[in-house]
């Protein structure tokens, strides 16, 4: 097990969130010093978790295309929108991670579009660019999470690398929870090829009955 450098605190505010479909909900968002990637990552704290529980936590990487304009090639939007709710209602964190196209930048992952317009998959689309799958790295979530105290928790994630990676870091891990299904005639192949390639869990047969081969 890694001995993590300590990540401190840099800041603390209180936001009102709203969402486009109406949702509202009081957040503090955390700033912090000494991240071991050095990006500018952020804590969203949600609601009180019940005594002798642990909270609820979500690593949420940064989409541009889904999170702000409502890209229907991905599910980020509405993971985003699902997570927020959830966690205020038990109590808990999100890390909003600044890991664009899983950690490869948003202009390689609108070239990965392109390829993926050509028939490739993400995975593979990625892969073509000389890039690697998956470039996420939760080191600095892990410090993130150490210096709010947090040092067991339930995931919501259908990712089975965030929690592999968060144990390995030191992190408890209860259990993971899955998120919810977001499918669109635009990223069902995107949703399969999560399941396929990086053992998601998301209903490999649902997603095929609606015609990705």
């Amino acid at each position: 097990m890694p001995d993590l450098p300590a990540a401190t605190q840099r800041s603390r505010v209180r936001v009102p969130l709203r969402f486009g479909d109406g949702y509202r909900v009081d957040a503090e968002l955390v700033t912090f010093h000494g991240l071991a990637d050095g990006r500018e990552h952020l804590a969203v704290v949600l609601g009180d978790p019940a005594p002798g529980t642990v909270p609820l936590v979500r690593l949420h990487s940064e989409c541009l295309t889904g999170d702000v304009f409502g890209s229907a090639r991905c599910d980020c939007g509405p993971q985003l929108r699902e997570a927020v709710e959830r966690i205020a209602e038990r109590g808990g964190v999100l890390l909003y991670l600044r890991q664009e196209g899983r950690g490869i930048g948003l202009y390689n992952k609108l070239d990965a579009y392109a390829l993926q317009d050509q028939g490739l998959d993400t995975y593979a689309a990625n892969t073509a660019l000389g890039l690697p799958e998956d470039a996420r790295d939760y080191t600095a979530a892990a410090q993130m999470l150490q210096a709010l105290g947090i040092a067991e928790l339930d995931l919501l994630s259908n990712n089975p690398d965030k929690a592999g990676q968060l144990r390995d870091l030191g992190i408890a891990v209860h259990d993971r929870v899955p998120t919810g299904v977001f499918t669109t005639a635009h990223n069902v192949r995107y949703l399969r090829a999560k399941v396929l390639q990086t053992q998601h869990t998301l209903p490999l047969a649902e997603l095929t009955e609606l015609g990705v081969g």
